[in-house]
């Protein structure tokens, strides 16, 4: 799926629960941040992003809390 696919399912918000783990390690790395990989955790930073994104795996998706603070965070720092 496109990146911009996925920014409009992640900025309508009906389908947290229906996205893709890959799709959002993609669409963090696009936007710039970093992952490094420690077991099951993936953890995204990026410069000037004072929070560290950390994403698991809940079957081939992500988990829906965690794509709520992807939106939140790519939100307040104007990344959308």
């Amino acid at each position: 799926m496109s990146v911009e696919k996925t920014i409009e399912k992640l900025l309508r918000g009906e389908s947290d629960a229906n996205i893709r783990f890959d799709e959002m390690c993609h669409l963090l790395q696009v936007k710039g941040f970093r992952m490094r990989i420690s077991g099951s955790h993936h953890i995204f930073t990026r410069a000037g992003v004072v929070e560290r994104i950390n994403l698991q795996r809940e079957g081939s998706k992500a988990k829906p809390y965690q794509v709520k603070q992807v939106r939140r965070i790519l939100a307040q720092y104007k990344l959308l």
